[in-house]
């Protein structure tokens, strides 16, 4: 099949990407490597005396027959073994691994090649790209290149469009910019079109209008919504006609798993006869609808292999990808060189299907934690009236959602403000020994100047609030003892 080109985007830059050269010294590194150039050039000090001779690492082995957390043995067969060298004859691409004579130095800002080789392949298997000037560049994690975008798209007084409830780091990143954040409601099923559609259709004309929307898609943080491929659909033909960039942040996406059952009879552990099979269940993703350029899909590994990498990379046309690329080789320079040639290591022995069997088994274990989660708040946490529980089909977090209103004291203890009834079950739940996080953590509650019609700020329900919870943090008796405690201080807080 043909696909064409992404659109001219350019227009969207902020003055900061449309002001910035690229560096006429990155423009000349790849000579450092030429044997046939005395390179005097650059502040690049000899791999000689880096201090560190090679990196010896290990991991399960693919297919990771006796569960992903099971410790690798040592042997062959069921440990992949990962040495990376110092050798400084590598050139780049030549090999699977990244050595360290290259990783540890200045350049390739835009990731090294055999890492960035194995996620685009990926990108390619799992999305199935529409257009054809797409490309990938290493990040630091999805918070790092959010801020990037804002950056390269924002000015300070422009306005971002994201969930009523959202990444509170996200949020804070922005508004430390100059960012405004304005809200879109979302449902249990994630953020509402119709919302999104009524807010840009009646955008105050003296108001400059948003050019991003962000949006965590799959196993939203805080909610644990998930939009479904219709939303989507509609929330991109909104995009479109409003002229959207939208920043999909989707760091849980392989945390995808079956819809809970309440009955246990009724579960089956899903198995896959093939990979492709596993990759047919997934929910289709922005990026793979997408066949203009017009979404940024930020890609992280916090969530799949470990935090501490600070490890991943964005999807996007190649002029996007060109803006971030100018902006990192004058700010982060690059991903941890540690990081790289230890996660292309592994991965590069792994191959595309081996780390399909790592997210089919990190699908299995986080589908266990939340059906023990949820089982524990239908024990301890009846529906009703005034609690309500959504069970999450991705992610790892878990919401209590909760009309403040049906609270006895509501009027005359709490003045008939949601937010005092919130504070007083933190409070609460603290004292008997969990955390659980309150959703006024997480609130969007920017506002334009002049302001936006009142209808595009208006709550579904201004009465009900929320608890973020998560069952990836402990062991299974710890979450359930937790979410018993937690039912426990609901009841003596509502007299129940």
């Amino acid at each position: 099949m043909t696909v064409g080109a992404a659109l001219d985007l350019s227009h969207h830059f902020s003055v900061e990407t449309k002001s910035r050269k690229a560096s006429p010294l990155k423009s000349c590194i790849h000579l450092f490597h030429d044997p046939n150039i005395i390179f005097l050039g650059g502040g690049l000090p000899m791999s000689k005396y880096f201090p560190w001779d090679n990196l010896n690492v290990q991991s399960p082995l693919p297919p990771f027959k006796n569960g992903i957390g099971e410790v690798p043995s040592g042997t062959d067969k069921d440990t992949c073994h990962v040495q990376i060298r110092r050798d400084e004859t590598t050139k780049a691409g030549d090999t699977i691994d990244v050595p360290l004579s290259r990783a540890l130095q200045y350049g390739h800002s835009q990731g090294q090649p055999e890492f960035l080789s194995f996620v685009k392949e990926h990108t390619e298997l799992v999305h199935k790209m529409q257009y054809s000037d797409w490309d990938v560049l290493a990040t630091t994690g999805n918070t790092g290149a959010f801020e990037s975008a804002l950056r390269i798209f924002c000015d300070r007084g422009d306005t971002i469009l994201a969930e009523q409830y959202s990444f509170s780091a996200s949020i804070y990143a922005a508004e430390a910019q100059g960012i405004n954040v304005f809200p879109v409601p979302l449902d249990d099923h994630g953020l509402i079109p119709e919302r999104l559609a009524t807010i840009l259709d009646n955008w105050n004309p003296e108001v400059k209008k948003p050019k991003l929307l962000y949006t965590i898609p799959t196993g939203q943080n805080p909610t644990g919504s998930s939009l479904s491929y219709e939303r989507k659909a509609e929330i991109y033909r909104i995009a479109q006609k409003h002229d959207l960039i939208i920043l999909e942040d989707e760091p849980y996406y392989f945390l995808q798993m079956d819809e809970y059952q309440e009955d246990p009879s009724q579960r089956k552990t899903t198995t896959y006869s093939s990979h492709s099979e596993f990759l047919q269940s997934l929910a289709k993703s922005f990026i793979s609808m997408d066949t203009e350029g017009r979404v940024i899909r930020m890609d992280s590994f916090s969530k799949v292999l470990g935090p501490g990498t600070r490890l991943g990379w964005i999807v996007a046309s190649k002029q996007i990808v060109t803006a971030f690329l100018r902006l990192h080789e004058m700010s982060i320079q690059n991903p941890s060189g540690f990081s790289q040639s230890i996660v292309a290591g592994t991965l590069n022995r792994w191959g595309q299907d081996g780390f399909l069997d790592w997210m089919v088994g990190l699908r299995q274990e986080y589908n266990e934690k939340r059906d023990v989660a949820i089982d524990a708040l239908h024990k301890y946490v009846p529906e009703d009236s005034v609690f309500h529980v959504n069970p999450p089909i991705a992610g790892m977090f878990f919401t209590i959602s909760i009309d403040s209103s049906k609270h006895p004291e509501f009027a005359t203890k709490y003045e008939s403000k949601p937010e005092l009834v919130e504070q007083a079950i933190y409070n609460k739940v603290v004292e008997s020994g969990v955390l659980i996080v309150p959703g006024a953590w997480f609130k969007v509650e920017g506002e334009t100047q002049p302001p936006q019609p009142a209808e595009s700020k208006k709550e579904l329900d201004p009465n009900r609030i929320f608890f973020r919870g998560t069952y990836a943090a402990v062991p299974l008796d710890k979450l359930q003892d937790g979410i018993r405690k937690v039912g426990i201080a609901l009841k003596e807080e509502f007299q129940l």
